[in-house]
């Protein structure tokens, strides 16, 4: 059957540690055959046995050495639990009968033996709060920057132009001509008749005749 009910141990070598009950005859003590097994000089080969009975557990002395205490109080016939009870097995051994989570769970009774029918509710988890959002950070605000103006277009140096028409120029038609004379001279085209009347120009001034 489903775990209603679980001993939980408060004091002895396993401090904290939780023993479900699941069965309807459940065994304590010290030998390994018991179902909960407690290692403890104190505790007898077969200390205690919790039987269910209808709608609660049952706690008795199963002829130990020490007895078997609840709140307290040592037993010596079948004793109903309920939630919250110690269990005594020594002066170092103490067990608490606590109900689990589940519902519908019942509880005995210790003073009368009757049956009370006790609903555990599970409280619903409350939902989380929405995580917190930051402000954005506010940006410092910088003067708007005034557009920068072009520059206005340089205008052009007409001086410049005059002096390389009046210094290139002469010097492109002297070279020309040089460059012509030379090969005229270097062809012996003086005497052709293409060049006829350039030659009659030439001869004066040299003071001869450039054809043989």
């Amino acid at each position: 059957m489903a775990a209603q009910f679980q001993l939980v141990m408060r004091s002895g070598p396993n401090v904290g540690k939780v023993f479900p009950l699941e069965a309807t005859e459940i065994s304590i003590g010290r030998e390994i055959g018991n179902v909960i097994v407690i290692s403890d000089s104190e505790v007898s080969r077969r200390h205690a046995k919790l039987t269910w009975q209808g709608a609660g557990y049952f706690i008795e002395d199963a002829g130990s050495t020490n007895g078997t205490f609840v709140n307290n109080q040592r037993i010596s016939a079948p004793h109903a639990l309920k939630a919250g009870d110690l269990v005594s097995l020594s002066e170092s051994i103490t067990l608490a009968f606590e109900a689990t989570g589940n519902s519908n769970a019942t509880v005995i009774s210790s003073s009368t033996g009757a049956v009370k029918a006790t609903v555990i509710a599970s409280r619903p988890t409350p939902p989380l709060p929405p995580p917190a959002v930051a402000a954005p950070i506010p940006r410092p605000a910088y003067p708007a920057q005034p557009p920068v103006a072009p520059l206005p277009p340089q205008p052009a140096k007409k001086g410049s132009k005059i002096w390389l028409v009046l210094v290139v120029l002469p010097v492109l038609l002297v070279c020309a001509c040089v460059a012509a004379f030379a090969a005229v001279d270097y062809l012996q085209l003086w005497c052709s008749p293409y060049l006829s009347w350039l030659t009659n120009i030439i001869a004066p001034l040299i003071g001869g005749g450039i054809c043989p």
